[in-house]
């Protein structure tokens, strides 16, 4: 702040001094001459008319004056001056010396208004100053107080020390602006006062009038285009506002368009805006002030070529969510299988889609993978227009327990379970008969996708307590050859035994067969 008044009053002072000290001698010079000329012409009036010639120049004391006066006034082709006297001469100068006094006391004066205004301005701005310092305290004190964080929607974009610390810095820069113009009003005022630096006021004067002069022209001529760009725009947001209110209809079902589904009416919304805004950028650009300029335009064309070099992928994503949204492989909600990942779709985007695993892991896939990928989705069997989505254990049992037997603990222990649906039954399959027992699989069928590891957990519970009641044993028979330290193993296939601990021996593949 003092640095900024000694700038400012130093570029006064460079004013004032620039015209009061330098201008003001040049002026003084040109008022002497004037002065001179003066006198010479009222000599020239006081000369005695006479119809006889002028006689010729005489010497001496009374004629020296009126001789040196009458060449100053008298034209280079004219006769020579009349013989002026003593008196006249005296008379002369007494006026040359109250014109003089005349020029100093106008420039006395001048400099005397010029002083006042620099005051005046200088008050001014000092009263400025403290009127926005006051405006400064204000806001600083009611705005912590009356601002509110600006936030849209959970997004904080602005917290209230930030939106108060924006305004102190936007007043700051007001008041900077309302002094410089004080400044440029005040210094081509002070110049005009002076006759030599009149031409700088009106130059400085011009410095500031003219731009705001073709600004203030450009802008009536271009008051016709923005007419035109308003009411493309206003056309252009009402028919988004139509689509979106049909967009709306479709997809909560109240208007039915034969196989178009209601999941594509809010992207088909979205491919519809963007094409529409498109085409309103098309048809704003030329009515742009400075369209029609070349390095305008080269800087469009440059944007556009680093847009499309740099978006490379995301445009090839944009196509592949456009691909799986008419796909229709899965919605939001829907229980699905990527590659590895299972979970519940939260997010379908142009761009990604993002899934949420039973633990609450949120996994984010690119639409190129996913339409690269096979995609499981247990929802489409849990439809109204299906049995439902089938769940399948396997369990394996010895041979000296009847098969009929293992089914009917298998499809008891089923129907037990919590959201397995009475109908369709459920039902076994036996998938294998191994070498020392055999493999059965239950099947059960269910609607509560959302519940499938909760589903399974108790269904093999209800495995485990129905073997136990049945007094079976789950545990597959194991077979192992023990062999003595003492004898040696000469048995084809089996390790050699350990002599000093006599260990078990595990014999391969080829013995047990």
């Amino acid at each position: 702040m003092p640095s900024f008044r000694r700038f400012l009053m130093g570029l006064l002072f460079l004013a004032f001094m620039t015209s009061a000290l330098f201008f003001p001698g040049l002026l003084a010079a040109e008022d002497e001459g004037t002065s001179i000329n003066g006198a010479a012409s009222a000599e020239k009036s006081l000369a005695p008319a006479s119809s006889e010639p002028p006689a010729a120049p005489q010497t001496g004391t009374g004629t020296m004056a009126g001789s040196t006066l009458g060449s100053l006034a008298a034209p280079a082709d004219s006769t020579p001056p009349a013989v002026v006297t003593g008196e006249d001469s005296v008379l002369a100068l007494e006026k040359k010396i109250a014109l003089d006094s005349e020029v100093v006391l106008d420039y006395l004066r001048r400099i005397g208004i010029a002083l006042g205004i620099i005051a005046a301005q200088v008050l001014l701005i000092r009263f400025v100053w403290r009127l926005f310092d006051r405006f400064k305290k204000k806001l600083a004190f009611w705005g912590g107080r009356k601002l509110k964080p600006l936030s849209i929607k959970n997004l904080n974009l602005l917290t209230t020390g930030q939106m108060v610390n924006m305004l102190l810095l936007g007043l700051r820069v007001v008041k900077y602006i309302v002094t410089a113009f004080q400044l440029f009003i005040t210094i081509p005022i002070v110049f005009s006062l002076f006759p030599l630096t009149k031409n700088l006021a009106s130059t400085l004067f011009n410095y500031i009038l003219t731009p705001i002069k073709n600004i203030l022209l450009n802008t009536v001529k271009y008051i016709p285009s923005l007419i035109t760009i308003i009411i493309i725009l206003l056309l252009t947001r009402y028919v988004i506002k139509g689509l979106k209110f049909f967009a709306t209809q479709i997809e909560r079902e109240r208007l039915v368009i034969s196989g178009f589904y209601p999941d594509w009416a809010q992207p088909t919304f979205n491919i519809l805006r963007i094409l529409l805004y498109a085409f309103t950028v098309a048809m704003v650009y030329p009515y742009l002030p400075g369209s029609g300029s070349p390095i305008f335009q080269g800087v469009t064309v440059f944007a556009g070529l680093i847009f499309s070099l740099g978006s490379t992928s995301a445009i090839g994503n944009l196509i592949a969510g456009l691909v799986i949204t008419y796909m229709r492989p899965f919605k939001i909600g829907d229980r699905i299988r990527i590659q590895e990942t299972t979970g519940f779709v939260v997010e379908k985007t142009l761009m990604v889609v993002r899934i949420r695993t039973h633990k609450n892991e949120y996994v984010t896939f690119p639409n190129m993978m996913i339409l690269s990928s096979s995609i499981i989705n247990y929802n489409t069997s849990s439809d109204e227009d299906e049995n439902g989505l089938i769940l399948h254990a396997d369990v394996t049992m010895g041979y000296t327990v009847p098969w009929t037997t293992v089914h009917e603990i298998l499809i008891a222990a089923a129907m037990k379970t919590n959201g397995v649906l009475d109908t369709p039954k459920p039902f076994v399959l036996q998938t294998a008969l191994d070498d020392f027992y055999a493999r059965y699989q239950i099947n059960a069928y269910t609607k509560q996708v959302e519940r499938v590891p909760a589903i399974y957990s108790e269904l093999y519970q209800n495995l485990q307590d129905g073997f136990k009641a049945a007094n079976i044993d789950l545990t597959a028979p194991s077979y192992q050859v023990r062999i003595l330290s003492e004898t040696p193993a000469k048995l084809p296939g089996a390790e050699p035994a350990d002599k000093a601990t006599g260990n078990v021996i595990h014999l391969t593949d080829t013995l047990s067969r």
